[in-house]
């Protein structure tokens, strides 16, 4: 945990340090805590209630609380990452590692990792994406999906390292991804990694079209993620985002904070994406995992089943 202050966070004597959790990552933000008293004087643990599904708003209050600090951390059970209040505290320069569902293997697992080839890794697959006009995956398993990303530009080029104000991303961290042009994405995505707040998964369908979901089938029913996002309203059906995992030392455990970070897959995100480059803001952002996918870039082969090239 030290080496989180240490190394990603960059945490001086004289900053403010906030750990947000929830009462399932209690006891867990308690050591984050007590390893934060190392590194600042000023450290404050702010308790919100567990929130229903990744994206939703946390009470107005936790951004007024958190704005006068420098630095937060998200110990949460579901996501904050892509929330106006995540948004406002990084526009107010504050440093932030987001860690939806995060636990004490993963961080022995992952945070201790090569920075530097992430980082390297990470930027080639950035910088692929940006030169790029069209996406289409393909898999073994049935995927195939395209879908535009033109004018569209890659992130994760951070790499896990949120020195700078305003600075913010996941930890673990290990992914380049891209928000997709609304209305673009059509066919059909074989998820047999994991799918947020579900788990591990060995074959759920998602049908695309228009860039939006318009089913997820289950062997013959209806999966829960279909319901969630009628629930939310059909903005949450957006394609928001597509993500390639850059980090070797995770692996596929149904935590998609993790999950969409193992080196040779892709997932696939629902909802918002008005944080990182797309038009959609729903209270919503589900990312669903798919395992050796051949990925093309404008017509050329860039990942071949889980591989780059």
């Amino acid at each position: 945990m030290k080496s989180i202050y240490r190394v990603n966070l960059a945490v001086k004597p004289h900053e403010k340090v906030a750990i947000v959790f929830d009462e399932r990552k209690k006891a867990l933000a308690k050591k984050f805590h007590t390893a934060a008293e190392t590194f600042s004087a000023h450290v404050t643990l702010i308790e919100i209630p567990e929130m229903n599904v990744n994206g939703q708003e946390p009470p107005a209050e936790v951004a007024r609380i958190l704005l006068p600090h420098d630095v937060a951390l998200f110990v949460t059970e579901k996501s904050l990452s892509h929330t106006k209040a995540r948004r406002d505290c990084t526009d107010k320069g504050m440093r932030i590692a987001s860690m939806p569902g995060i636990t004490e293997d993963m961080l022995k697992r992952c945070i201790e990792t090569d920075y530097a080839r992430l980082r390297k890794d990470t930027a080639r697959v950035a910088d692929l994406l940006d030169a790029a006009k069209s996406a289409r995956i393909r898999t073994k398993a049935g995927t195939d999906l395209s879908l535009s990303i033109a004018g569209r530009k890659a992130h994760g080029r951070k790499a896990g390292i949120f020195d700078q104000p305003g600075y913010w991303g996941n930890l673990p961290e290990g992914e380049a991804f891209i928000a997709p042009v609304e209305g673009t994405a059509n066919g059909t995505l074989v998820i047999d990694g994991s799918i947020a707040n579900t788990g591990r998964v060995k074959r759920v369908v998602m049908t695309i079209k228009n860039g939006e979901a318009v089913s997820v089938i289950q062997g013959t029913k209806r999966h829960a993620l279909d319901a969630v996002m009628e629930k939310t309203g059909r903005k949450a059906r957006n394609i928001a985002e597509l993500g390639i995992g850059l980090n070797r030392n995770a692996k596929i455990t149904g935590l998609v904070l993790e999950d969409e970070k193992v080196y040779g897959t892709c997932h696939i995100a629902v909802g918002n994406n008005i944080g990182f480059g797309g038009t959609v803001d729903v209270p919503l952002h589900i990312d669903s995992v798919v395992r050796n996918p051949s990925i093309f870039l404008d017509g050329k082969c860039v990942m071949k089943s889980g591989k780059l090239l």
